[in-house]
Formats: structure tokens, C-alpha cells, sequence
């Protein structure tokens, strides 16, 4: 179906691979078309109700394809702006989608692979992986949404500083951060982020995606603006299938079987 992801899609949660393991998972203009790609399949198919999101072979992505950027020469600048717009619609739509994204960050995360495991709703990586942000230390400026995330994960002085010094970071260290949300071993990642995506997919997937919404716009509004949108988006949520079986599930003290609808 795609050219550089693998892409299942099995009891709820669509599994996307990033599938140029010999380029080191990096980005160029065929794996951001795919990704995009993607996500809006992710967000219009509606027996897809969570991601998993991981890197085929040893590396999760090394960001950026280097060797592609040089070979375009003077043309590079106008590449780079089809390759992020398409990147930065990919994000977004998995951002404003109600599927949870679950990261299943495995090896080197860096450049674009940094910026889009910090995107993720949940973020869990293998105790070998490693962060670095990457950029400056080939002359370029962060992209991939990472100056949106990383100062809300981190604060903007530890954000900073990763992005001017390319520190490399490891799973532990991201963890502390913020950066991710848990570390297991290896051997246990695609299994652990696997149960975590199932979860998701079992549960009220519209209130998931009110949720993240609601989460996003704290940060440009007003008290009473943000207030009034959790009233508009708690009263919406009542005419949907998932909260009248979820109110009654509490009231009879049974577990709720959610539809995602």
C-alpha cells in the first residue's frame, strides 16, 4: 500500500512502521507523502480507533535524509518546504485526530524522529533508544513541530538547550524530562506499546480526541474561553453511543464496552 511504511491494521489500532530501515528511517519527500498519506487514512477509517507508531529495523529514524538534501543542490530550500509541509499535515492531522497516537520509539530518535516522538499522545521507548535533536549541528533550524511540543513537554529553557547543544539523550534522560512517558526493555517494546494502543482502540474514542483538543487549546486561551469550550465539548459528548454506555455502565458498576462512536 505504501512505498516506505508498513501499515496493518488489526483489532482497532493501525500499526505504521517507518520502512527505510537502510536509510536509517529517514525522512525525504516519499516517506512524508506516505505518513501523510496515513494519517488521514488513520482519520477517516473508522475501524481505526488507535495508532501504534514505530520504526522498522534497529533505529526508530535518524531524521532528515542528509544525502537526499545535498543532492539537491540550489533547489534544496523548495524542497524542504514540500517535505515539511507534508510532514507538518501529517502531525497535524494525527494531533487533531481522535485516535490516540502511542509511540513505540526504538533506537535512534533524531532530528525528525525526535520531533515526532514528542508529538505522540503517548510516548513509550526501548531502553537502548536515544534522543538528540540534531538540527543546528548540520546547520539547520528545528522542524517537525518540535518548537510547538518540546517547550510545552520540557519548558522552554530545557527545549533550548537540547535544540542548541544536539545533547544525546537516553531513554532514562527522557523520561526525567517529560519527553516520553515510560521505558521498558527492548524485548518488551512492541508488545508493551502494542497493549497500550489496544486499550485506546477499546475505549471512547471520540472523548479521547475531545480530550487532546481540549489540551491544545489551553495554551492560547483565557480562563472563561477555555471553560466555556470543556462546557461545549462535555455537553457534545453526551449525545454520542460511548458516554450514554459509559454513564450507565457506572451506574449499574460494570464495565463499559465502548463502540467508538
Amino acid at each position: 500500500m505504501y512505498e516506505t511504511l508498513s501499515f496493518d491494521v488489526d483489532a482497532g489500532v493501525a500499526r505504521i512502521g517507518l520502512n527505510r530501515p537502510d536509510a536509517a528511517n529517514a525522512f525525504n519527500p516519499a516517506l512524508c507523502r506516505d505518513l501523510f498519506d496515513a494519517a488521514i487514512a488513520c482519520d477517516e477509517r473508522d475501524d481505526i480507533r488507535a495508532v501504534l507508531l514505530t520504526g522498522e529495523g534497529s533505529m526508530f529514524s535518524a531524521g532528515g535524509d542528509i544525502k537526499f538534501f545535498e543532492s539537491q543542490g540550489v533547489e534544496l530550500g523548495a524542497v524542504l518546504k514540500k517535505i515539511t509541509g507534508l510532514l507538518h499535515a501529517a502531525i497535524g492531522r494525527m494531533s487533531h485526530m481522535d485516535a490516540p497516537v502511542v509511540g513505540a520509539i526504538n533506537g535512534m530518535a533524531a532530528g525528525a524522529g525526535f520531533s515526532l516522538a514528542a508529538a505522540c499522545d503517548i510516548a513509550i521507548a526501548g531502553r537502548s533508544a536515544q534522543f538528540t535533536m540534531a538540527y543546528t549541528a548540520a546547520g539547520l533550524s528545528p522542524d517537525g513541530s518540535s518548537t510547538w511540543f518540546l517547550p510545552r513537554l520540557i519548558g522552554l529553557r530545557r527545549a533550548r538547550e537540547l535544540m542548541l547543544t544536539n545533547r544525546i539523550l537516553s531513554a532514562e534522560e527522557a523520561q526525567q524530562m517529560g519527553i516520553i512517558d515510560r521505558v521498558v526493555t527492548d524485548s518488551d517494546l512492541e508488545t508493551e506499546a502494542m497493549a497500550q494502543a489496544k486499550a485506546f482502540a477499546a475505549g471512547p474514542t471520540r472523548a479521547f480526541g475531545a480530550t487532546k483538543r481540549l489540551l491544545q487549546d489551553t495554551w492560547t486561551s483565557g480562563l472563561e474561553t477555555q471553560m466555556d469550550r470543556e462546557t461545549r465539548s462535555i455537553s457534545d459528548l453526551t449525545r454520542t453511543c460511548d458516554a450514554r454506555e459509559g454513564i450507565h455502565a457506572f451506574v449499574n458498576k460494570r464495565k463499559p464496552s465502548f463502540k467508538g462512536a
